[in-house]
């Protein structure tokens, strides 16, 4: 099922517009930069050291290069290698016709079983959400939209669903995050604080963000098995069930030896994956690597011939040009602003509105001020390392507690991440998809809207609490 052929023109169209936005904001705003130095091997920055700095205003010749600076730029260039490769295994997995014969068999279940039915969502969003809160699941998500996606048109419910099981479900995890050393363990070394104190309370925000995100998914999902026509997807699921070619489910014989092969060894695969980001810190290269040998073993077990093989590659690494566009044009904004010097001021600003208000308001500013943040800065590491140095000393200043304001920090990276169009993640899961990054808005936001109310009830205790 060639997912990435759908593709959503519009989006093309609202990246490349934020980028000349971009461009023309730095004519506007004052450029200015902090003084960073080294803590413990990462540069950070420096507490009110903001200067001005000569302005650097981005014109249309800047906007031209934008896309190229974005293929050449070693971020997007890792995932952009690791979405091409993810393309061309899943479409050696599916050439073995595992895939398609596991969702049969699934759907069988499904259709047989209430209980299995009822708690489908729920346990593979909890799986996903694990993910996220402990070792920072972000990249891993993209190759689960492929399984996903056929999976749930399969049984009855959308594209919306199958990307939201997998991504939402992490990005929940990942804002309620109570092990993720890329946000927790940074912002955590930096406030100076033991490496993932205060644990218990983390996990039980994690709890409610991943209660919050399941309950959100499960009733669209129930009102999109009742009427199908009022999927925000409907049209191009459409077009993705003709390609589905799973046949009469109920006469289903079961998985063949082949096929049980194939998938074993490609979940052995992940385990590896799952294993080396634990336990060596592995990030794309090393995940790429584990993917590409995943994929040569199980074109071995399902017996596919050399020029199947390579056929299925290279085709499915084909498919996916429509996402690495969207990618490279999402990291050409942050090359813009960085470039026009405008985000140091941008962050700059919004600190001096916050140093006199009351405690736990100035917690739950600090939290709208890091999803502001994260349109710039997606990147939690990154995101971490320019923030928490002025965020430790105001917190301090206003009454608030350092751990308090690691929350507020988490909260602000993990919510926003999975609906700002800056983010490569983001946009190549939605291309990828074939949903268009208005439509996945349009559905995300009332759940953004409750996730920023969940966030401001949460900053509430531990003040109360001295946490």
């Amino acid at each position: 099922m060639k997912l990435a052929k759908v593709k959503a023109p519009n989006t093309y169209l609202l990246i490349f517009s934020i980028i000349i936005i971009t461009a023309g904001l730095t004519w506007l705003i004052p450029s200015g930069e902090y003084d960073r130095s080294e803590l413990n091997g990462r540069m950070v920055v420096v507490s009110n050291s903001y200067h001005a700095v000569d302005s650097n205003p981005q014109g249309l010749w800047a906007i031209l290069k934008a896309p190229i600076r974005g293929f050449t730029d070693k971020s997007a260039a890792l995932i952009v290698g690791f979405v091409l490769i993810v393309g061309g295994v899943f479409a050696i997995l599916e050439k073995t016709k595992a895939i398609d014969a596991a969702i049969k068999a699934v759907a069988k279940a499904h259709s047989r079983s209430k209980l299995i039915e009822i708690l489908y969502i729920p346990i593979f969003m909890t799986i996903f959400s694990i993910g996220g809160g402990s070792f920072g699941m972000g990249e891993e998500v993209i190759p689960f939209i492929l399984i996903f996606i056929p999976l749930t048109l399969a049984l009855g419910y959308d594209s919306i669903v199958g990307v939201a099981i997998p991504f939402v479900g992490a990005g929940a995890g990942f804002a309620g995050a109570f092990l993720n050393p890329f946000t927790v363990g940074i912002a955590q070394q930096i406030a100076g604080l033991p490496l993932f104190s205060g644990i218990i309370y983390r996990l039980i925000c994690w709890f409610i963000c991943t209660a919050v995100a399941i309950a959100f998914v499960m009733l669209y999902a129930l009102k999109i098995k009742k009427h199908p026509a009022k999927s925000i997807s409907f049209e191009i699921d459409e077009e993705k069930r003709k390609n589905l070619h799973i046949g009469d489910i109920e006469n289903f014989k079961g998985v063949s030896r082949r096929h049980r092969l194939a998938l074993w060894t490609f979940a052995a695969g992940m385990i590896g994956m799952i294993f080396g980001v634990l336990n060596y810190k592995w990030y794309i290269e090393e995940i790429c690597a584990v993917f590409f040998l995943t994929g040569i073993l199980v074109g071995i077990v399902g017996r596919l011939s050399i020029k199947d093989f390579t056929a299925s590659f290279v085709s499915g690494a084909k498919d996916m040009v429509g996402t690495v566009l969207i990618i490279v044009l999402a990291r050409g904004i942050l090359i813009i602003a960085e470039d026009g010097r405008i985000i140091d001021t941008m962050l700059n600003s919004l600190v001096g509105s916050i140093q006199h208000l009351h405690p736990i308001v100035s917690s739950q500013a600090m939290f709208v001020i890091h999803s502001i943040t994260n349109f710039f800065v997606p990147s939690g590491s990154a995101k971490a390392a320019l923030t928490m140095p002025i965020m430790v000393p105001l917190a301090d200043l206003v009454g608030v507690t350092r751990q308090t304001a690691v929350l507020a920090f988490q909260f602000g990276d993990g919510f926003s991440n999975m609906i700002i169009p800056t983010s490569g993640i983001t946009m190549g899961v939605l291309t990828l998809s074939g949903i268009s990054w208005e439509k996945w808005a349009k559905w995300l936001l009332p759940l953004e809207i409750i996730f920023l109310i969940v966030g401001f009830i949460l900053l509430v205790p531990p003040f109360i609490m001295g946490w």
